[in-house]
This record gives structure tokens, sequence and C-alpha cells, in this order.
């Protein structure tokens, strides 16, 4: 896997790196590119791993997302020209074709996949501006040539371009008067993975962020103008040069040709974020019943007396006796010691819990193994399902600024017993925000780094207070990734995995 300048980049990098591998026979392949995730910053269960590597509650053992995009996509291969199919790790595409048509990928340039979705599902996606007297809504799929492609547009923008449409009744499933047509996957002929490749040849080492869907296919389509290069609002970090090199992208692929695939009869879901997370897995019955999700899933409870909630997800887990887990939570490669009991709408992943404990509602945590000062050490991150871990501000002194379980940091620390001066931000110190807060203790053991992280939230929750045991480390989620133990933390799973396979057999 590749970890560089974003998906844009990683994707250059990986068509560059076929290049040098096959040679002339790059142009007899088919590939699929698929991007595994990034720092993960509004999923974080799946930042040590990547989110192609997502577990799904269905299947023994459970089958992760790597294994649903396989299937997704098993079809495409006969039906595509030598090229690269490119997708992202966090969406599912589901949708249906008359019995006589498939989607074909023998076009020139880019063929992009299409999806009817509400206008506000349009301003977080791409969205495709197509020519109305060419569309048909009567027809479960289409092919046409699309005008413009706009990255994650306001409503207005929408409209002004043309893009909006009006919903036919009982066409698809889509209940909203209005729609537009969203982006998920899309496909490169050869031809144009040659030019996709002097791209990179032009830029050089690329010292900045490029996005494979905005800065490549809004180049594209026949009312594209350079004007985009200049908006940087959806940027995550916005580097000295990326402008010049967004007008380097577009200049070098204007003119390609953009397809776009209509699948009307088609649904879109996306994972990426801890609200579509819980929300896809424990209460959308649409998903659940398209899938065959389940509630418990590869999961073993050691007491017939053990229940959770209607409306739960649980997955690659064990659980002592009498253990709760109410609706709307997702508990993940985790076990759960007698008497625990999980809130409503929280996350709980890779933690080891002991007996008794009680997760507050609306909490996200995670235990990761680490190896800090050359020795294995474990650290639990605790977020608020509705923190932004993004949002920065400049300084430390502005930490204050930062909002914490809906708390102040700053009166986060007062529980703690600590004062401003002694919270540091890994990373720069003039972009501070929570991904970076040196939070988190650093624990000889996963059981002790989960309860002393719990300690701490229900100070900030009761607010009481918790005293840290005297020279305890703490560090950031950023850090945690950085000095991740994979190795320890993937032998946790396998014990999971050995002991819920025997319960099973037994």
């Amino acid at each position: 896997m590749l970890c560089l300048q974003g998906n844009g980049g990683s994707t250059l990098y990986a068509l560059q790196r076929l290049q040098d591998i096959y040679g002339k026979a790059f142009s007899t392949l088919r590939v699929i590119i698929i991007h595994a995730g990034g720092w993960s910053q509004r999923l974080p269960s799946a930042s040590a791993l990547g989110k192609i590597f997502t577990a799904l509650p269905l299947g023994d053992p459970l089958y992760q997302m790597l294994e649903l995009k396989l299937a997704m996509y098993v079809e495409f291969p006969s039906q595509m020209k030598p090229g690269v199919l490119v997708t992202c790790a966090d969406d599912i595409e589901l949708y249906s074709t008359a019995e006589n048509e498939s989607i074909r990928f023998d076009k020139p340039g880019f063929t992009a996949l299409a999806h009817p979705s509400p206008l506000l599902i349009g301003t977080t996606h791409g969205v495709f501006v197509l020519d109305p007297f060419e569309m048909s809504t009567n027809s479960d799929m289409a092919t046409l040539p699309c005008m413009q492609f706009l990255h994650k547009p306001s409503i207005s923008k929408m409209r002004d371009s043309g893009a909006v449409f009006k919903s036919p009744s009982g066409c698809f499933p889509l209940s909203d008067a209005e729609f537009v047509y969203t982006d998920s996957t899309y496909y490169v002929d050869f031809e144009t993975v040659k030019s996709l490749l002097n791209v990179l040849k032009h830029l050089g080492p690329l010292d900045c962020e490029i996005d494979a869907y905005g800065d490549f296919l809004q180049a594209l389509g026949s009312a594209a103008t350079i004007d985009y290069t200049n908006n940087t609002s959806n940027v995550t970090k916005e580097e000295r040069n990326l402008v010049e090199i967004r007008q380097k992208i577009f200049n070098l692929l204007k003119g390609t040709p953009l397809n776009v695939v209509v699948l009307n009869n088609s649904k879109f879901y996306h994972l990426g974020t801890t609200s579509e997370y819980l929300f896809h897995f424990t209460e959308d019955p649409v998903l659940r019943n398209e899938l065959g999700l389940l509630s418990f899933a590869f999961s073993v409870q050691k007491n017939e007396n053990s229940e959770s909630s209607l409306g739960c997800c649980v997955m690659y887990s064990i659980f002592d006796p009498d253990c709760t887990v109410e609706s709307g939570s997702v508990v993940e490669y985790s076990r759960l010691g007698a008497g625990v009991s999980v809130g409503r709408s929280s996350i709980i992943s890779g933690c080891w819990v002991g007996p008794g404990l009680s997760v507050p509602d609306a909490v996200f945590m995670h235990s990761l193994c680490v190896n800090h000062k050359q020795q294995t050490r474990f650290v639990t991150v605790m977020f608020g399902i509705n923190d932004n871990l993004k949002r920065t501000v400049e300084s430390p002194a502005s930490m204050n600024d930062l909002s914490y379980f809906g708390f102040s940091l700053t009166d986060c620390l007062t529980r703690w017993g600590l004062k401003k001066e002694d919270l540091r931000f890994s990373s720069s110190a003039s972009s501070c925000c929570l991904w970076k807060a040196c939070l988190f203790p650093v624990c000889t053991e996963p059981q002790s780094s989960f309860l002393m992280s719990l300690q701490m939230l229900w100070a900030i929750m009761n607010k009481s207070t918790f005293t840290l045991p005297k020279d305890t480390p703490l560090i950031s989620m950023e850090e945690s990734l950085q000095c991740k133990n994979l190795e320890e933390m993937l032998k946790f799973r396998k014990g999971l995995y050995n002991e819920i396979k025997q319960k099973h057999l037994n």
C-alpha cells in the first residue's frame, strides 16, 4: 500500500510503479486501485489498518470491506477494456440493471458511475452536470457524456450549473422532489492512463496533496473551466503550490472525455464517518436487508443470560455474563468482562474492558498497541461521536476554542488536575487540534489503558476530578499511529479469533 500525497498522488505513483514492473504488458492489464483510507480522522477506528479493512457484520469469519468491494465488482473485468478502475474504501454501491444490460467500461477517457442522491449528499461528494435533453429516468441505466464535474458543491452551485433534476414518481428509490447524480467509482482506459503518467512526469516529485476525484475529474467534460483550481475551501491542508499543480493537471487533462454510467436504480452508502457508520450498521433497515447484515456477527456470549439490546451491532467480540450493549452502538474486536455496559450510539473498538465498567452514550473508544520508548505499551483514545477532530486553532493558547465531549478542552484539563501549559500538541504548534492533543495515557496493559481513559472520561461527564498517576506519559492520536504496533494488535485479534472459532465448534 502507498501512503503518499493524497489519494491522487498515491494513484499516480501506483500507476507509475505498475508501469515500471510490467512494462509493455501493462497496456493489456485490467487493474483495480482502492484508496485505503488515509488518516481516517472522521472514523478513527479505521486509522491503524485503513478503511479497506473495515469489518462488516456478516460472514464467518467476518467479511471486510475489501472482500465486499471485490464481490461488488466481480463482473466488471469481463466488461472492461484494458485500463484502471479507481474506487474508495468507505462506500458501498448497490444497483440493479435490466436483464439484458450490463455496465461496460469500453469508451475512451474516463467513465464514472453515477447515482441519484439528495441535494444534501451532493454537497459532500462529487456531482455530475449532464445534458437534460439526453437524460431519461425511465431506464435503469444509460451511458451519457458529462458536461462538467463539481466537487463538493453548494446547493446554489448545483442549481446554477444545471445539475439538479426533478424526481419522477416511482422510477427509482428516492423520495426527494429533487436530486443530483453523485460519484463513486470511475474507470480510466489505458490510453488515458498514459496521460496520467504524463501528468506525474510533468509535476515531478509531489510536495502537496492532490485528490483523485476533485483534481482529476474537475478537469474533464465539455464545460470544464480552470476556475476550480483556485477554490481551496474543501482542502484539508492548503499547501503553497497547490493551485499551480491543479492548473498543470487541468491543462494536461482538459479535452479528455468524461462519460457517466447513470444508474437510476442504485444506492450509494458512505461509511466514512462515525455517525454514518453507526447509522448504517445499527439503524438502517434497508442496507441491513440488502446485504443481510447481522446484529451479532462472529462473536461469543459466554452465558445464555448475556444480552444486548436490539439495534446494536457486535462483531468479532467476546462477552462475559450479563453484558449489555444499548441500541445504536457498535462493538468490534473487543473483549468485555462480566457486567460491562455500553451506552447508546457509542463505538468500542479493539478494547479489553474490565468487569463492571460502564461506557457512556455517544462515545468513541479505541485501544491501540504502541511502541513507546522501545517498549510495548497500550493507549486507549477517546472522543465524542460528534467531536470535530480536524478543527484547528492557531496555538495552544487558543485551546479553549476546541470542544471535547461538548466541553472546552481547558475545562477537561482542569478535571484531570492539569494546567494549560501541561498539554502538549504533537507536530506543528501552529496547527492545534484534538487529533494532535496529547491527552491519552500510555499504559502497560490493555485493560489498565481502557480503565484509565474511561476514568478520565467519567470525570468530564460527571464534572468531577481524576488525577493521573505521577509521570504518566500522554500521547496524541497522531503519535499513537506513528508508533503503532500492528503485529501486537493483530495478535490480540488472532486470540479472539481462535477463541470464537473454538466456541462455535463446541
